[in-house]
């Protein structure tokens, strides 16, 4: 099958994952920094995280027009340190800085909704402020009700360690609050430029093949596109969709 493709505000969203070449967008040549966000809180394989081959091809394609420095941030709430997750799932790209989230200064980022969904403000890592382009990369992971996407792949930026309180796990004060909420919230406060989703197969025994679809756009279409092509609910768009029609101030 060759590669399929359409263009919808200047993105390509490209189909069939062992022909995946990454276009970089046009701002991504004139940035200086890069940041990565891929799904690896954990060191089980695709499709748990993000495949290795497909943040090779991004790396590689934005080396192709650009010498920006290019950074991985991830966290985790395992006692893993994510270089040794990375080592595990063989991110050992040259000239890319890997950063864990518990090692990075946080800073308080309000969030710009009049009326917040959840949270009014997050602590976020610093260095999400020092980057020019941000791109999140995800596994298509699909549960009973909904699915986690490019969007719902930014809740492991959130340092554990400023929301944790009496509770032992961030993730479960997150929950307490409405998972969905705070990920919409998220994606208003600070402005992911684009999003990456492996749709991934399988075999007839059940194991994962990377012969997929991979979809390339900016995070809520590109979760909306996935989304509607796979049939799955989403509540944390739907919370997307009824803030953006809500009359602007």
């Amino acid at each position: 099958m060759g590669t399929l493709g359409f263009i919808v505000e200047g993105i390509k969203l490209i189909f069939d994952a062992t022909q995946f070449a990454f276009e970089p967008p046009l701002q991504i040549r004139g940035a200086r920094r890069i940041l990565i966000k891929p799904c690896a809180d954990c060191s089980m394989p695709y499709p748990r995280t993000t495949s290795r081959e497909c943040l090779a091809a991004i790396i590689a394609g934005i080396r192709n027009v650009s010498s920006a420095n290019i950074i991985l941030i991830e966290g985790s709430l395992s006692e893993e340190s994510v270089q040794d997750i990375y080592g595990y799932l063989g991110y050992d790209f040259p000239r890319v800085q890997i950063l864990d989230v518990r090692d990075c200064a946080s800073v308080e980022v309000d969030n710009p909704l009049p009326h917040p969904l959840a949270v009014s403000a997050f602590w976020l890592p610093n260095i999400l402020l020092y980057c020019d382009y941000l791109i999140s990369v995800s596994p298509c992971k699909i549960y009973e009700g909904g699915a986690s996407l490019s969007i719902m792949n930014l809740l492991s930026l959130l340092p554990s360690s400023k929301y944790r309180n009496d509770i032992e796990y961030g993730v479960e004060f997150w929950h307490k609050l409405g998972v969905h909420k705070v990920a919409a919230d998220l994606y208003f406060t600070i402005p992911f430029d684009l999003g990456i989703i492996e749709e991934g197969q399988y075999s007839a025994n059940g194991e994962p093949e990377h012969c997929g679809r991979i979809f390339v756009d900016e995070p809520y279409r590109v979760d909306k596109e996935v989304s509607q092509t796979l049939g799955i609910d989403s509540e944390c768009l739907r919370l997307i969709e009824v803030v953006r029609s809500q009359p602007k101030r």
